[in-house]
């Protein structure tokens, strides 16, 4: 089984203006609601691709039940935790000549919950994927995503570490099957310009001596590099297309690429498909599609 960790997830509200003007009554041309939040739109995905997972983390309040009630009818499997004060958060996605966002904040997680969710990972089996992506709410200690890591190490889980920071540098100690920084969260990371190819992957590796065993570099409409666990280097220019929604298309490529390996066991064509995922949602209003991914695919003759 797969198993996403989104511990702020959300409602994302997302809103089409055609002319978004400060200071006046602003009216939307087109509105989307669905759930969101980094481990969510993976597993939204992972279920459009075909692959069972189940959805955890927390929430609270309407929301909270709105928020579970969308994952369910995507298809997705969820078990969340309840937190009985508060409100899961809704972020808001303005669309215009610029792209905006407001996030909001998310119910306060206590050390019981945050204790119930470690005893549902516990039921964790070899050979299971776990995803762990975004950032840790302010109620919660930094060292979550380290101490989730430590108390499944002994089970030969394949862990998926999407975060920035300190909070993935932290747990490679643990050596996550996969992590996914960006070009500029490497440059953050270790201080240095990551203004080549041969930078990136200079430091990708850094990556895997510091206990990373596959290193995934998206560079947006440059592309990707991956870096993988068997020594080899894999790296495409982004496929064509225009962007229209820029939210969730990183959450995608994890998808994508935990996808195609699960199904081919190739690092090469896992980084294929987390190319091709992560465009297509990135050239859709919602969530890459596998018809969409498969059209990218054949775009890049990889299919």
């Amino acid at each position: 089984m797969i198993y996403t960790v989104t511990f702020n997830p959300s409602l994302d509200y997302i809103v089409s203006v055609d002319d978004f003007t400060l200071g006046r009554v602003n009216r939307t041309t087109k509105e989307l609601v669905y759930p969101g939040g980094k481990g969510v739109n993976v597993s939204l995905v992972l279920k459009n691709l075909g692959l069972e997972n189940t959805a955890l983390g927390f929430t609270a309040g309407f929301t909270g039940t709105e928020i579970e009630r969308g994952l369910k009818e995507w298809g997705c499997l969820t078990d969340f935790i309840r937190i009985p004060e508060g409100m899961s958060r809704i972020n808001m996605k303005l669309r215009s000549r610029e792209e905006s966002e407001i996030n909001g904040q998310g119910p306060k997680i206590s050390e019981e919950a945050l204790e119930e969710l470690y005893q549902k990972l516990d039921a964790m089996e070899p050979e299971d994927v776990l995803v762990l992506a975004g950032s840790i709410p302010n109620s919660m200690p930094n060292s979550s995503y380290e101490q989730i890591l430590a108390r499944v190490q002994a089970k030969n889980v394949r862990a998926v570490v999407d975060a920035t920071g300190d909070l993935l540098v932290n747990v490679l100690k643990y050596h996550p099957f996969l992590i996914k920084p960006n070009n500029h969260e490497l440059e953050e990371i270790f201080h240095v310009p990551m203004d080549s190819q041969e930078t990136i992957v200079k430091h990708a590796k850094k990556m895997q001596e510091m206990g990373a065993q596959n290193v995934l570099i998206s560079m947006a409409g440059d592309g990707a590099i991956l870096v993988a666990a068997d020594g080899s280097v894999w790296q495409s220019p982004a496929p064509k297309g225009k962007v229209v929604n820029s939210v969730g298309a990183g959450d995608s490529m994890v998808a994508g690429f935990i996808t195609g390996y699960l199904k081919s066991k190739s690092y090469e064509e896992a980084f294929h498909m987390g190319i091709c995922t992560g465009s297509a949602s990135a050239f859709s209003e919602r969530l890459a599609t596998q018809a969409e991914v498969d059209g990218i695919l054949e775009q890049m003759g990889w299919k």
